[in-house]
């Protein structure tokens, strides 16, 4: 082999593994930081057709609603400890130490984010109160209330209700008069 193409053939090869190792590192990173989303019934029975379950020591957020009664305060501290279902049998126990935010109450949508350290408890770091009731996620909507979800463009709305209905009821311009 000529040494003018054979140094050609070992820069370009040297190039090719160095990117490739680069990339697998890279990979590699980006694995150890995804979220991924589950229900409190995806994460005890498995999710999808192979019914894949979480591994304990796994970071991922579980969206559900809070139990009513489950809330437990524990000593004086920020330490709660609540539980979460969906429209399957599965419950699970989330325990959070930190400040709620103000929108969280029992039967309230939530969305932790965390670390699970058992089959069926989450160790969580984040804490998210669903705002309204009115948008959600077409899948969430699904798992949790085993509704349809109907996006805004497809809802019957009074878009002259702004205009007829606020000048019948006198609104000076969004003040009580």
């Amino acid at each position: 082999m000529n040494p003018r193409r054979k140094k050609r053939l070992i820069m370009t090869s040297s190039i090719l593994v160095g990117a490739a190792f680069a990339t697998g590192l890279v990979l590699y990173a980006l694995s150890q930081n995804i979220d991924l989303f589950y229900t409190p019934t995806e994460i005890v029975q498995g999710k999808g057709s192979e019914a894949v379950k979480p591994e304990v020591g796994q970071r991922l957020r579980v969206g559900g609603l809070v139990v009513p009664g489950s809330v437990r305060r524990e000593g004086s501290g920020l330490t709660v400890a609540f539980n979460l279902i969906d429209v399957g049998p599965a419950e699970i126990t989330v325990e959070y130490e930190g400040i709620l935010p103000d929108l969280f109450r029992e039967g309230q949508g939530i969305v932790a984010q965390g670390i699970l350290v058992a089959p069926n408890r989450l160790q969580a770091s984040e804490v998210l109160a669903r705002h309204d009731e009115e948008y959600m996620p077409p899948g969430l909507a699904e798992a949790l209330k085993g509704i349809e979800h109907v996006p805004p463009s497809q809802q019957n709305y009074n878009q002259n209700y702004n205009n007829e209905e606020a000048a019948e009821k006198g609104s000076g311009g969004g003040y009580d008069r």
